[in-house]
């Protein structure tokens, strides 16, 4: 089981850490598998202005000009 976790974290190391450049070099990620939903927060958690959501179910969310986070609804649906 370990040995899963890391062999699936060095798949999105690359991801993470260039998603992690759009905000305030941290990134703040929550998983709610029972709604598979995948949260993802550019800095610190914050609310926002105004979100726009995409045909791929994914939901930019905004405050002000900045993109501040994401959420992805089905989220498992990426898994590989």
């Amino acid at each position: 089981m370990e040995q899963r976790i890391i062999n699936s974290s060095k798949l999105v190391v690359a991801d993470l850490v260039q998603l992690a450049s759009f905000g305030n070099d941290k990134l703040f990620i929550d998983y709610d598998k029972e709604a598979d939903v995948l949260y993802v927060n550019f800095g610190k958690p914050q609310s926002a202005d105004d979100s726009v959501q995409d045909k791929d179910g994914i939901i930019r969310r905004k405050k002000g000009n900045k993109v501040i986070g994401l959420t992805v609804l089905n989220a498992s649906r990426f898994e590989k």
